[in-house]
């Protein structure tokens, strides 16, 4: 079951109406913003007209959509990772990621209030913790934490978790911001690479030769390729790094020469292949990009066979 369908469910035993109901409820929503919202987002709109309120309700986290702004979770926390220092726009500051799982599945959950973060630091919290989540935002498929939310130890036991988030197979048509999906889909245009340089000490972008971490450092040269993706039902643009490139079959003297490229570029047009990545917002530009992962070739065998199958 996906998220809308879970969160239909959630909101129809609420309402006491039939999921169908919630759901034309939804369509109309949806129809009348002229489909500038999601299915999701509408739903999220259609509960609050219906006064059903989820801020106070722990959640499974396969449950939680984008845009959520009180999101209530208990998960076990799996990874930590280190706490990193940021100075964006003349403010500096302090963040952390962990991925913290339940029985339905995993998330990222980044913490960015000092006081939350002096827990990681001091080894308040540790790999294995429960701990509830109380007022989080949902944003990117990931669960955000600012200083209105509470991260605290739990007494709940959650012995089986889900290791990874849940790969859906999807049609691009249906996506939405948030999810992690595996599509097959042919590539239908190739843009220009965009070049820039990293440290070669912790691969943090550089600027004039010089790492906000590491001051001045010999840097290395790397990508990044946006492409077009249509699997029949709608397009998308997809955004690749180092080793999805390379997916491609894409070698550095070809990424790194023009010249060089646009002959690869021009064999890569009509390609299928299986994507695999996560679905998220270009707030500069106000679109839906797939984030690539991980790229696979189509097996010609399992081709065959689902054409056998469907006759």
């Amino acid at each position: 079951m996906d998220n809308y369908s879970q969160l239909l469910e959630r909101i129809a035993k609420a309402a006491k109406m039939s999921s169908e109901e919630v759901d034309r409820k939804v369509e109309a929503k949806r129809a009348k913003l002229s489909g500038l919202v999601s299915r999701e987002g509408a739903a999220q709109i259609v509960a609050a007209e219906l006064g059903i309120n989820f801020d106070q309700e722990k959640m499974k986290i396969s449950e939680l959509v984008q845009g959520m702004k009180r999101a209530n979770i208990v998960g076990k926390v799996l990874e930590i990772s280190p706490v990193r220092s940021f100075n964006k726009n003349g403010r500096e500051g302090k963040v952390v990621n962990l991925v913290m799982a339940d029985e339905s599945s995993s998330m990222k959950v980044v913490l960015w209030d000092s006081n939350h973060i002096s827990l990681i630091e001091n080894h308040v919290i540790k790999e294995g913790d429960v701990l509830e989540v109380s007022n989080g935002m949902v944003r990117n498929g990931e669960l955000h934490l600012s200083s209105f939310s509470d991260i605290k130890q739990s007494n709940e036991k959650i012995e089986n978790v889900a290791s990874v988030n849940a790969v859906k197979s999807m049609k691009i048509k249906d996506v939405t911001n948030g999810q992690k999906v595996k599509s097959r889909a042919f590539i239908v245009q190739v843009f220009d690479p965009r070049y820039f340089e990293v440290c070669s000490e912790c691969g943090k972008k550089v600027i004039d030769e010089e790492c906000k971490v590491h001051g001045k450092v010999q840097a290395k040269k790397r990508a990044l390729l946006t492409a077009v993706l249509d699997d029949g039902s709608e397009t998308i643009r997809a955004v690749l790094f180092a080793e999805q490139i390379a997916s491609l079959g894409i070698k550095d003297e070809e990424l790194y020469s023009l010249e060089a490229f646009n002959f690869k570029k021009a064999e890569l047009l009509g390609e299928e292949f299986e994507f695999f990545g996560n679905v998220r917002t270009n707030a500069l530009y106000n679109t839906t990009e797939l984030m690539i992962e991980k790229i696979e070739k189509i097996d010609s065998q399992v081709l065959i066979n689902e054409f056998q199958g469907s006759k």
